[in-house]
């Protein structure tokens, strides 16, 4: 186990998949050339906690997701289902 804030105690294959699905995040954002403290600030999060999400050191809630999907002009199933595809990793 790792403790990944001062609140949060993730297993390695948690790890994973929050490391996977904020590459995800980072990179649909990049590809919409979005730059991360403007994007933040569209999405209603602060640009420390985008970061937190990007580099997969946060668990983050279903609201923040929902507000980072918004903002990406994507549903929030497809920020999931990027998690789904290898999940034997």
């Amino acid at each position: 186990m790792k403790i990944l804030s001062k609140f949060a105690i993730v297993n390695t294959k948690e790890e994973k998949y929050l490391k996977k699905l904020g590459d995800h995040i980072r990179t649909l954002r990049e590809l919409k050339g979005l730059d991360q403290k403007p994007f933040a600030f569209q999405c209603g999060i602060s640009r420390t906690q985008l970061y937190m999400v990007e580099n997969g050191k946060t668990n983050p809630r279903l609201l923040t997701l929902l507000k980072i999907a918004n903002g990406l002009e994507v549903d929030l199933s497809e920020l999931l289902n990027n998690l789904k595809e290898n999940n034997n990793d």
